[in-house]
Parts: C-alpha cells; structure tokens; sequence
C-alpha cells in the first residue's frame, strides 16, 4: 500500500528508459549505408515487454530526498559520404541505462553495436543489447540492411538491390498514450530503399535529401541514395510514480509532469541532472 511505501521513505515507481537511436550509415557516391539501430527500450510499466524479446523489467523502489541521476541520450549524427556519424547516447534512470542505438555502417565498413545494432552492406548485422534491442540488418554489396529495432527479432536483411526494412519498435502505454519507440531506420538499395521501423525510425531515400528520426522516440535514421544521412531520433525517460509525492528536477533537465488519477508522469526530453521525491 502507499502507506507502507511512506513508513519505508520511499515509493515503487514504473519507469520507461529509451536511448538515443544512431545515425545513419553513407558509403561515397553510388554506396550504400546500412540503417541506424534503434536505442535500448527498458520497460517496467505494467505487463509490458522491454527490448529484445525480454520479458517486463523490474521497478524501482524511490528513496525520499535521494538524488537520481536522470540522462536523456541524444540521437546520434549521420555519416557524409562514408565519414563521420555516430551512434546514439544513452539514457538513464539511476541505476537503469538504455544503450544508445548503433550507427549504420558504411559500405564494406562495419557498424557499431548499440541497444539495437546497426544495418550494414555486404556482411551481417551489428548487435544488440542483451535485453533492450536486437541486431541490424545484413546485406550484399549492391544494398544495405535496416537497422534493428526493440521488438523485430531480425530486421530485412537487403538483397538484389532492395534496402532492408528497419525493425519494428516497441509499444507502452506509460504515458496513458500508445507510443511506439525505438524503431530501425531504412537502407538503401539500387532496386528500391527501405522503410524505417514503426516508432518514428526513418525511412532510407532514393535520392539526395536527408531526414532525421523522430525526437523524444530512440529510433535509428535511415540514409539517401548519395549524400548525407539523417540522425537518429534522442531518446526519453518516463518515471510514474503515486500523485501525492513531489519530484524536484535539477535544471539542466528538460521535463514536464502530469497526472493521472492516483499517478504522476513525468516525462524527460533532454539534459542531464539529478531527480529527488519528497512527501
């Protein structure tokens, strides 16, 4: 009961932790980059899986007057013309940590692991995080595999020319809301190019342009034919915890609280900084 939660300085809390999803990945002119991986997806709310085919994560017991460090990782950039990108950052509600997701490979090149990995051409997919995303997307030469996503086991893998699709993201309702998060982005093919994973990933793109994931969402970027790759969309970390306790945010977050009948939402957008509860 809230009672004896109070007796014990603390309270049980449910809690979303999503890490920024990469980038993704460019080869120079006519080669293909794989897909960003989605970030980590850790989920304690009500019968909800996390990532990676895990099973609901625990929740957290909240000691009155404590500092929490709460981290809301940033999507990570996109490589230019197979140069530069980077994964994503990771996000955390002390002691939970999403992993960022990784970032596509360019071609011939490796991608990086992530709490969902890479999508990558010629070769196999970058992993995931044990329990929070799944492994990109592999390929042959003339095409780049999605990045992986929270809930796809294996994203499409491209071939003959076609980009793999991203994998799927992963559904909560924490927020009161269905929200999909931590989608794969699309890779690009001669034939045709991928689409991004549901959850805000991005869709890979037969031309020039460029387009970045989904804020606030932890999904992977998706690449152009030729050109710049998007970024990955930042991450979020959701906390619901019993209405009649007050959190304190440092200032160097960026948040916003609701409530919900006997509950309060709050939701991180970005920064890094130290949460308390007090009665």
């Amino acid at each position: 009961s809230v009672q004896s939660q109070s007796t014990f300085k603390g309270f049980t809390a449910e809690y979303l932790v999503v890490g920024g999803g990469g980038g993704g990945g460019s080869g120079e002119v006519n080669n293909r980059g794989g897909g960003g991986g989605a970030g980590g997806f850790v989920n304690s709310f009500a019968a909800e899986n996390s990532g990676g085919g895990d099973d609901t994560a625990p929740k957290s017991f909240i000691e009155l007057g404590k500092n929490y460090l709460v981290a809301v990782g940033a999507g990570g950039s996109g490589s230019n013309l197979g140069r530069g990108g980077s994964g994503g950052g990771d996000s955390q509600l002390q002691p939970v940590v999403s992993i960022g997701g990784g970032l596509g490979a360019g071609r011939h090149q490796s991608g990086t692991t992530g709490g969902s990995g890479g999508g990558v051409s010629n070769g196999t997919g970058s992993p995931g995080t044990t329990n929070q995303g799944f492994t990109g997307g592999g390929s042959n030469a003339q095409s780049c595999g999605g990045g992986g996503g929270s809930a796809t086991e294996t994203p499409t893998a491209g071939s003959s020319g076609n980009g793999g699709d991203g994998g799927d993201g992963a559904t909560s309702v924490i927020t009161g809301s269905s929200t999909v998060y931590a989608g794969g982005g699309g890779g690009p093919g001669d034939s045709s190019v991928g689409s991004g994973g549901t959850g805000g990933a991005t869709d890979a793109s037969s031309g020039t342009s460029t387009s970045n994931a989904t804020a606030n969402r932890g999904s992977g970027a998706g690449y152009p034919y030729n050109g710049q790759a998007g970024s990955g969309g930042s991450g979020i970390v959701i906390v619901r915890y019993p209405a009649q306790f007050n959190i304190t945010v440092g200032g160097s977050l960026t948040s916003s609280t609701a409530t919900s009948g006997n509950s309060k939402i709050t939701s991180f957008t970005a920064g890094s900084d130290n949460v308390s509860w007090s009665a």
